[in-house]
């Protein structure tokens, strides 16, 4: 079976984007290489097996994804522990928490202003 193995992640600035996955959100650099003067490969991920890994790409002025709609999604087994763990590194939501058929769920705001859903999947 194949799977999504990396998406590319527009940054205005390399290390200001590695300081606020690894503080905001927990991801963990897991290379970074310098390709010029000016253009690294910086690869990011969330620990543990899985998922797909962000690969920077610096740009002069970061764009937001999707037209301010939400454009990633990033799910938890426990949404009040990482909810409150975000609050506190200081990310911001753009709504209260609430609850859907498929699980509990909040907006938040990357920093670059993407929209990104925390979701705890409901129980099958």
């Amino acid at each position: 079976m194949k799977s999504l193995a990396a998406v590319t992640f527009l940054v205005r600035d390399y290390d200001e984007a590695i300081g606020w996955f690894s503080r905001c959100l927990g991801f963990k650099l897991i290379e970074d290489t310098p390709l010029s003067e000016s253009k690294r490969w910086v690869v990011m991920a969330l620990p543990g097996p899985g998922g797909a890994h962000l690969i920077f790409a610096k740009v002069a002025d970061a764009p937001r994804a999707a037209g301010g709609r939400v454009a990633f999604f990033l799910h938890t087994d426990d949404f009040d522990r990482d909810h409150t763990a975000m609050m506190a590194a200081g990310v911001t939501f753009r709504e209260t928490p609430r609850h859907e058929a498929y699980g509990t769920v909040a907006e938040f705001e990357d920093l670059y202003g993407n929209g990104w859903d925390l979701i705890e999947p409901a129980a099958i």
